[in-house]
């Protein structure tokens, strides 16, 4: 009777055992997208000038021509898409050398969809702020906050209902803004609907913007004079 209890007991605790073991969300700092290192090396090639007003991130960024949604000969385009805040920290010494008058960072939902702890991308935010001011003090730094994505869409389930991770490193963005003495462009209300998804209108997929989508973008940053 004691032999079956003791292994009535190791079953129970295997079962607990595996449970947690399974809550335990595996995550990659690696990851880089496919065509990673050859933009890198296409963005390197690009000349620099110290009046250039960087654009840097994942997708989001790197779709429109911002020069000409903004009417502005000084904004480079440096997002990858699929980049994560690991992948812009490996290729920030290229943007930092280039001593640029303006940085504007929008990255972190790909880390989100990759399970890369919050705890994680917020602190390479603060890496990110820090190596900016440290190798290149003039430049003016902007942090954009994180848009919402949309789940009635099903291309990118591995992006959507994440609004949670979202809402918690923007307020956190906000307040690292603030301690850092850094401007930050609060898209996000911008782009939520009365439901905290990205607004149907903006969006093909859920999570990509649009052409009315970036209109709106163009719009706080103008309205906003954070390219005066």
């Amino acid at each position: 009777m004691r032999i079956a209890f003791k292994a009535l007991l190791l079953l129970l605790l295997s079962v607990v055992t595996f449970e947690i073991f399974a809550q335990v969300v595996a995550w990659d700092s690696t990851f880089r997208p496919a065509t990673y290192h050859v933009q890198v090396e296409q963005h390197k090639a690009y000349p620099a000038s110290r009046k250039d007003i960087v654009f840097l991130g994942n997708s989001l960024t790197a779709h429109p021509n911002w020069n000409e949604l903004l009417k502005n000969k000084h904004v480079k385009n440096r997002g990858i898409s699929g980049d994560i805040t690991y992948g812009v920290l490996e290729r920030l010494d290229d943007v930092i050398a280039g001593k640029p008058a303006k940085l504007f960072i929008l990255i972190g939902i790909n880390d989100i969809s990759r399970n890369i702890p919050d705890s994680l991308i917020l602190q390479n935010y603060k890496k990110i702020v820090a190596r900016v001011k440290a190798g290149s003090p003039a430049t003016k730094i902007y942090l954009q906050t994180m848009l919402p994505t949309n789940n009635n869409f099903d291309k990118f389930k591995r992006h959507y209902n994440k609004e949670e991770h979202v809402s918690y490193l923007n307020k956190e963005i906000k307040e690292l803004g603030e301690k850092e003495k850094v401007t930050v462009v609060d898209l996000h209300p911008a782009f939520s609907d009365g439901e905290g998804r990205l607004k149907q209108e903006y969006t093909h997929d859920g999570l990509h913007l649009t052409a009315e989508g970036y209109k709106v973008w163009a719009r706080v940053l103008l309205e906003g004079k954070h390219l005066k």
